[in-house]
């Protein structure tokens, strides 16, 4: 997409696994063509000798595994659009992280930005952006049910998928089945913006168990195996529920007569409803997100932001320097 896209510059390629150190980017990602820049598993030599003005970092989920990439680059001087769901709000659960990286991103005189399809856009900036239009708020209830398949073995895994539901049960207990990484982060951030504090959260994760056989390109499901992770939480305020998200998400649920799609309801003043379906599909919106904030990014003040720091995303169909400050337009992306 960064290839693609007039205005960008796609200089320096770096990755974990030490077995692609030195192959040619456009052979990993699946181009018919060499472009030239080799996969570097040192980043501080990579970023030595490319100098980006701005780094996507999409290694992990964790925002404490995050954190030493992305310092790492902001003591480069190097803009950061993070795609790691935790630092989508890391505010909440990782104060101390959040503080240090702000501070960090402020002395370097760079942005730091968490952003996804989900945290970071359809349970809760979508959420967010609808209750503008709202005199007052009673609750929010959100629900995004989504197709697994187009994802590999770690998320699958996390979901417990193939697994029997006893297995299932012992890996939510020993950590293994984690569900969907960021409903902290979303309804924080969700909180944040209307001016609520959040007393707690209670989450449950549920499997969906097949009742047909069920097969991906990174697994098969047979009945009576898991196919998927039920994950929801209630976040109170006051003793009362005020924000419900709520995601079912498993591999090919047309095969059982299920429909994906994303729904909205807040019941305030004017109650409201939204939704639409197909779900907003999760690697392809988390891509573009990335990719479409970095004009936002680049001209946002230093510090760590979220997205409802930053003005609305647009699809980036001209030039990304068109957008910018001529101060901050440079030879390379």
């Amino acid at each position: 997409m960064v290839l693609a896209k007039p205005g960008l510059e796609l200089v320096g390629a770096f990755g974990e696994r030490a077995h692609r150190a030195g192959m040619d980017l456009g052979e990993v990602i699946g181009l018919d063509r060499a472009i030239g820049i080799p996969i570097n598993a040192d980043l501080d030599k990579v970023i030595e000798e490319t100098r980006p003005e701005i780094a996507i970092q999409a290694t992990c989920s964790r925002a404490t595994d995050a954190a030493g990439e992305i310092s790492i680059l902001v003591q480069h001087g190097i803009n950061v659009i993070s795609i790691a769901d935790e630092m989508v709000y890391p505010q909440h659960k990782f104060p101390a992280l959040a503080d240090s990286l702000h501070w960090e991103a402020v002395s370097h005189g760079v942005s730091i930005l968490g952003t996804g399809a989900n945290p970071g856009f359809v349970l809760d900036l979508l959420v967010i952006t609808l209750t503008g239009v709202c005199a007052d708020i009673h609750t929010i209830t959100a629900r995004r049910v989504n197709d697994l398949s187009p994802y590999g073995p770690s998320v699958l895994t996390s979901q417990g998928v193939g697994l029997t539901p006893d297995a299932f049960n012992s890996g939510l207990q020993n950590g293994t089945i984690i569900g969907h990484v960021g409903f902290v982060e979303s309804m924080h951030m969700i909180a944040r913006a209307v001016g609520w504090e959040i007393e707690r959260i209670e989450e449950s994760r549920e499997p969906i168990v097949s009742q047909v056989r069920r097969a991906t390109s990174s697994v098969t499901v047979e009945p009576g195996q898991v196919a998927g992770c039920h994950h929801k939480a209630i976040a109170y305020v006051g003793g009362i529920p005020v924000i419900t998200l709520d995601h079912p998400q498993q591999v090919e649920p047309q095969l059982e007569g299920i429909q994906t799609g994303d729904s909205i309801e807040i019941l305030g003043s004017p109650h409201l409803n939204l939704a639409g379906n197909p779900e907003i599909p999760g690697g392809q919106a988390t891509m573009a997100l990335a990719v479409n904030t970095i004009p936002r990014v680049l001209s946002a003040a230093p510090g760590l932001h979220t997205m409802v720091d930053l003005p609305v995303s647009a699809a980036m169909l001209a030039d990304a320097r068109s957008f910018l400050p001529e101060g901050i337009k440079k030879e390379s992306g």
